[in-house]
């Protein structure tokens, strides 16, 4: 075999060991093999070709294979691969905690890395129960958060997502108990929430919320003005804001982060994701300076006492500067806004579809919400089979492309969606 030519894996044995995400193993159908990724394109081990519609899990944002990127990524390789953060610092964390405190709005001026999502926001809300606890407000316990919100898989996580969404369900009993409530999105639900706050504030430590997009809990979008209300309130009753953009950070929703739009600061920020352009494992949970400022003292018990193996790894620090470099250099938001307008007038027509409830967009986000749950199996061999990779959940037919995918790339994304579903709903 050539060095270039693509490996061909026996079905019986590739499945023998590997446990797949999100999936009945028993019961699903063969994945997809992918060999090899270029731009927009994921090519498989079949040799078909598939242009990218969800940038995998939202975080290619510059395409795959960047130039740039892998040129960070190998000069680092060869200095430095990877040292532990514990008792010692290094040049591309220090650089980049410096940039991404210059990005975010306010004095969110203090980083913790960590590998994911998920943990970043494990770190945000051990940052704000413990803030608390170091500030002597006895009985700030619970977290609230609101229905239709994901926050990742981990269990204080699970504990804090929406307790009908299907794929935590099963663990309702095992957690523990925080508040949820519904995203004061009108004045009913707004007086809901202020009823609750003024019942059970004090016992609340802080109030969590993916800002403008609940992402994985159905893409559900809300205006700035929400953002504006929770803000206000935490303020009101002495709680701290907690934003998850690991979905909606690095320019996705059209600003460089959803929080912008607002024009509010949080406490504490999670990001991820696009952090590294798609390239390597990274997180960093930022916070404002009087946040910082509690957790120093005589008394070791009031250090955050958390510390992931892999944090600030220097290899995916250097991607990560690499990836700030190129939204510095090339018209990033930009593309953002041509592939809003261009969503925006492509999936329209999916409106007239039978059994579609909603079709949405926003920044590079495009959503088509079914009135039904569907069949995914189906839809995503449907989608296979129009040489596209697009991966709807329960009842969201949805596109998160890179920024630098081109008009023609896109239309094959959108036509693809009316085509099938289309076929599929008829």
């Amino acid at each position: 075999m050539s060095s270039n030519a693509i490996p061909v894996f026996d079905k019986a044995s590739s499945l023998q060991h590997l446990w797949l995400p999100y999936c009945q193993m028993q019961t699903s159908p063969y994945p997809a093999e992918a060999a090899s990724t270029q731009g927009c394109t994921i090519t498989l081990t079949n040799g078909q070709t598939l242009t990218d519609g969800i940038a995998s899990w939202w975080t290619a944002c510059h395409g795959y294979n960047h130039p740039a990127l892998q040129a960070a990524l190998i000069r680092q390789a060869h200095t430095m691969p990877h040292i532990m953060f514990g008792g010692m610092i290094h040049e591309p964390a220090i650089k980049l905690a410096a940039r991404l405190a210059n990005l975010l709005p306010g004095d969110l001026n203090h980083v913790f890395f960590t590998d994911s999502g998920s943990v970043a926001m494990e770190v945000a809300s051990k940052m704000a129960l413990q803030y608390h606890l170091n500030k002597g407000h006895s009985g700030r316990s619970k977290l609230l958060s609101f229905r239709g919100g994901y926050h990742g898989d981990t269990l204080m996580m699970m504990s804090i997502c929406d307790p009908e969404e299907g794929m935590h369900s099963l663990f309702g009993k095992c957690l523990p108990r925080h508040y949820l409530a519904d995203l004061p999105r009108t004045h009913n639900e707004l007086s809901h929430l202020r009823a609750m706050l003024e019942e059970k504030g004090s016992q609340i430590a802080a109030i969590i919320l993916e800002p403008l997009v609940q992402g994985a809990g159905g893409m559900v979008f809300h205006e700035p003005s929400v953002l504006r209300t929770l803000r206000t309130l935490c303020d009101e009753h002495g709680l701290l804001l907690i934003l998850d953009e690991v979905f909606t950070g690095f320019g996705r929703t059209g600003t460089m982060f959803a929080c912008e739009q607002a024009n509010i600061v949080p406490d504490i920020i999670a990001l991820s994701k696009a952090l590294t352009g798609g390239t390597m494992a990274l997180a960093a949970t930022v916070a404002r300076t009087e946040i910082f400022e509690a957790f120093l003292s005589e008394d070791p018990q009031h250090a955050l006492m958390h510390g992931p193996t892999f944090m600030a790894n220097p290899l995916a620090c250097a991607v990560a500067n690499a990836s700030l470099d190129l939204f510095d250099q090339e018209p990033r938001l930009e593309q953002v806004g041509r592939i809003e307008t261009q969503l925006k007038r492509e999936l329209s027509p999916c409106r007239l579809l039978p059994g579609v409830k909603d079709v949405r967009v926003k920044g590079a986000i495009g959503v088509v919400e079914l009135e039904t749950l569907r069949d995914s199996a189906a839809l995503n061999k449907a989608f296979l089979a129009q040489n596209v990779w697009v991966r709807p959940f329960r009842n969201i037919v949805y596109l998160t492309p890179a920024f630098t995918i081109t008009a023609d790339e896109l239309s094959i994304l959108t036509s693809a969606v009316y085509n099938v579903l289309k076929e599929q709903l008829s």
